[in-house]
């Protein structure tokens, strides 16, 4: 019997993923942690020579003798983000990477983002998918992860600065770790945000009883179990980032730091648990840029490798989120502890949602079926 050459795909548009399960943020922490055992075993491969990398980006200068060239402003962005991963997902892909904050003057996300997922044997696309709500929610979910292991189970109380895609959906990963919670302290820049905010949050979780709106970013941290700063800005001066200090902090913290943040010299103390959710990425990322590495990636993460750098701390002061989950190093230990996160986001996150909802769409028959070809032409 002849081989067949055919190969068919699936496209899914983000109503497709909605229906194939992408905002079921329960089930994408519980992805994330099986990501995250993995990553430990190193049963993962992204790209770069170290395979760690975030990616490849294209870069634009600040001034070119191409007028039409695109200009470098605020989060102007190209980039992909390819990874595989092993263990039961056994899959490729890479995610396309486009945004520029500018997009919201013509009624668009910042952020466009599409997801390729291929066979690992032949290379073949399997599906080719919508993949901002991919994006947002493996993204969201990894603060969860480590609220499972980190924050005081008996958490309460969030305090979130930032109150658009990045907060809800790390809210919804931290209502799943702690179920608790019944207040949520958030600081946002705008009316339009914050009432988007609070609508989501009381027709998705109408049991918190107490949301406060803060003026402050001390207020923010002020008393609360678990903080995240989930905002957007300018990058390259650390001092207008957002900073945490010290003794804003409650005993027994936990604060997980998607986005741009700077610390007092209390919260870079030794006093203060430092986990990443890979260090291999840190350490790739700051062979990459520029140094100081927190001028151009304004994680805390980064901060800290700037600092191992200058001989302000020790490497062994970083632990890796992986091998807390994996058990091979140890979660919360006392319920005093504070424990600060660093998240920096990697491309095998997407290839594992990717996964999990491309064999939710074939289950479910979702999606619009493609044919890449009967037999290709060259051979």
């Amino acid at each position: 019997m002849p081989i067949s050459t055919r190969i068919d795909f699936i496209y899914l548009s983000e109503p497709d993923m909605i229906s194939a399960g992408v905002t079921d943020m329960s089930a994408c922490v519980d992805t994330m942690e099986e990501m995250f055992i993995l990553l430990h075993q190193g049963d993962y491969r992204m790209a770069g020579p170290n395979s760690d990398s975030h990616g490849a980006m294209i870069t634009f200068p600040e001034e070119s003798v191409f007028s039409t060239m695109p200009k470098p402003t605020a989060d102007r962005r190209l980039m992909a983000m390819p990874a595989y991963l092993g263990g039961d997902f056994q899959t490729c892909g890479v995610k396309w990477y486009g945004s520029n904050i500018a997009n919201r003057e013509k009624g668009l996300p910042r952020s466009i983002l599409m997801f390729i997922l291929s066979d690992i044997d032949t290379g073949a696309p399997l599906a080719y998918m919508s993949a901002n709500l991919l994006s947002a929610y493996r993204t969201g979910a990894i603060p969860g992860v480590g609220a499972r292991y980190l924050a005081r189970k008996n958490s309460k109380v969030i305090g979130l600065l930032g109150p658009g895609v990045m907060g809800k959906t790390s809210v919804a990963s931290f209502m799943a770790a702690c179920p608790d919670i019944d207040t949520i302290k958030v600081k946002g820049r705008g009316k339009r945000s914050l009432e988007s905010f609070l609508e989501w949050v009381r027709a998705e979780y109408p049991h918190i009883s107490d949301i406060q709106i803060v003026e402050t970013n001390e207020e923010v941290v002020r008393g609360s179990d678990i903080v995240t700063y989930c905002n957007s800005g300018e990058v390259g001066d650390p001092s207008t980032y957002p900073i945490v200090k010290r003794e804003w902090v409650k005993p027994g913290a936990y604060l997980a730091m998607p986005a741009s943040c700077s610390l007092d010299d209390g919260m870079s103390s030794a006093g203060v648990r430092k986990v990443m959710d890979s260090v291999g990425l840190y350490e790739t990322w700051y062979e990459e840029v520029p140094k100081p590495a927190h001028n151009c990636i304004p994680l805390v993460g980064m901060r800290f490798m700037d600092m191992i750098e200058e001989g302000l701390m020790q490497k062994d002061e970083l632990e890796d989120l992986g091998a807390i989950v994996a058990g091979d190093s140890p979660a919360r230990q006392t319920d005093d502890e504070i424990i600060i996160m660093s998240v920096g986001g990697m491309p095998v996150e997407d290839v594992a949602w990717a996964t999990k909802i491309y064999r939710n769409a074939i289950e479910k028959g979702i999606g619009v079926k493609l044919n890449l070809w009967e037999t290709p032409v060259l051979r």
